[in-house]
């Protein structure tokens, strides 16, 4: 179970990490400066498990792999109504969990949720409510629950 942090709609890659920590490529430490400019006590309070919760096109702007990598730092899941492609496809490459649900709008700033892979549902504990996710193709899910394309590749394709 972890925390709801609220975001809106159009959250982009600079917002997520600012464009000046580009020259960081440590996770960890980019992981320091998240939501930094837009919400400065996010990467402080932030807790292994918790969701970020956002509206349409979330991590729309530059194609940065930086803004995904500090995310995945942070031992969160994401979920979001939609993603920019480009953004949605780095997350997945590294093993972040990012998945769509129509109902963000009904979560809170600071509800309690949990994830129910096997039925697709986001569980909303102080609300006692449910909401959908889009199903995650097998393939993509294998992806996300090796860590990533390299460590599935490695776990696939024996060379």
């Amino acid at each position: 179970m972890g925390r709801a942090w609220k975001f809106g709609d159009d959250v982009d890659t600079d917002a997520i990490i600012p464009g000046k920590y580009l020259v960081i490529n440590d996770p960890k430490e980019l992981a320091k400066h998240v939501f930094e400019n837009v919400r400065p006590d996010f990467a402080k309070s932030v807790k292994k498990g918790d969701f970020v919760v956002a509206g349409e096109n979330f991590g729309c702007g530059s194609s940065r792999e930086h803004a995904p990598l500090s995310l995945k730092a942070l031992d969160v899941y994401i979920v979001a109504k939609s993603y920019a492609r480009i953004f949605f496809r780095n997350a997945i490459n590294i093993g972040l969990p990012a998945f769509e649900c129509k109902y963000t709008d009904k979560i809170d700033d600071g509800d309690l949720l949990e994830i129910d892979l096997k039925r697709n549902m986001i569980i909303n504990r102080t609300k006692e409510e449910e909401y959908k996710i889009n199903p995650v193709p097998d393939f993509l899910r294998e992806i996300i629950e090796c860590g990533g394309l390299i460590e599935f590749c490695k776990r696939v394709i024996r060379c």
